[in-house]
């Protein structure tokens, strides 16, 4: 193998991919910390009014967009009060999805962009269809199954402003943060990059698919090349998954449609994981167990179902 082969082919997209990264991981950390996404806690009030949810819901939906641990600590202090019941707690917790969405998602489309360029588009586009699709479920489920007197209206009297920070603290988290994550990132990309370089550069994606055309002929469907985006983001998580994707988009190995498809469903199976990793340990501290365990079900579930129809959709509709 030539030095020109490892240079064009790994080295300096390895270098520039690393290198948008970290920038996208800046301004990412940044939009969060300056809080832009707080004009969205304004819809708070006309939608708590279509799922009849009590003042507190709302406030607690506003609050999410900045942290969702105080968000469901709000909700579980009203549940212990008795001011809200199981049925809404449930739906005002599953109502929260969108706002969390938001809160993370600058930092999500920053880490995708720099691998997989104008598909992080498409990919967190139909993610983001996926939490409106929850959102409005959540809704409908609110209106029908709870009291028309159940409603309350201003949320502005629940919710405190939090404190604005100036820029310059904003940028000084941002980079504290940024220092913390790119070991990680690094740590996962390099390998996993330089890995399908060499897979590629040797042959082996050609007698996979062979193999796969010969044996798995119910899975024709779906490109033979995406499932070591799956298998990664199954064996590590979102940022490993994104690294094998780019490498083969990178290459012109796998189309775009190949790519979010694989995107959606790596996301999609690796769902129990991640609740179990991540959910449960702060979702225990907040609620009693059995309504911890039931939340996230309620949650977890309510998102699977939401990715399979948006992931199904774009599946007919890109044929």
């Amino acid at each position: 193998m030539s030095f020109d082969i490892l240079w064009g082919g790994l080295f300096w997209p390895l270098f520039r991919l690393l290198l948008f990264i970290s920038l996208g991981l800046l301004v990412g950390n940044i939009v969060e910390g300056l809080r832009w996404t707080r004009a969205m806690g304004r819809v708070a009030t006309p939608l708590i009014r279509a799922g009849r949810l009590k003042d507190i819901s709302g406030a607690s939906f506003a609050l999410a967009f900045f942290s969702g641990v105080a968000a469901n600590s709000m909700l579980s202090e009203a549940y212990e009060k008795g001011e809200i019941n199981d049925l809404e707690l449930v739906i005002s917790n599953l109502f929260n999805s969108l706002p969390t969405y938001f809160l993370h998602m600058p930092t999500v489309f920053f880490i995708a962009a720099p691998f997989i360029g104008r598909v992080a588009f498409i990919y967190v586009g139909l993610t983001l269809i996926a939490a409106f699709l929850r959102t409005g479920a959540i809704v409908l489920w609110g209106r029908f199954s709870l009291p028309p007197d159940s409603c309350c209206g201003d949320v502005s009297g629940r919710l405190k402003e939090q404190e604005v920070k100036s820029f310059r603290e904003v940028l000084d988290k941002a980079f504290k943060r940024l220092k913390r994550r790119l070991p990680k990132v690094f740590y996962l990309t390099i390998p996993i990059y330089t890995v399908f370089f060499l897979l590629r550069h040797y042959g082996i994606f050609n007698a996979f698919e062979t193999y796969l055309s010969d044996h798995l002929t119910f899975l024709a469907w779906l490109d033979p090349q995406v499932f070591g985006i799956i298998a990664f983001s199954l064996a590590a998580e979102f940022t490993a998954g994104l690294a094998a994707a780019g490498s083969l988009l990178g290459s012109g190995a796998i189309d775009p449609r190949g790519i979010v498809l694989a995107l959606v469903i790596g996301n999609l199976l690796s769902t129990p994981v991640r609740a179990l990793r991540h959910q449960l340990p702060y979702y225990a501290g907040i609620f009693r167990g059995r309504m911890a365990l039931k939340l996230i079900l309620y949650n977890q579930g309510l998102r699977a179902v939401s990715l399979v129809l948006v992931g199904s959709v774009y599946f007919l509709l890109t044929m």
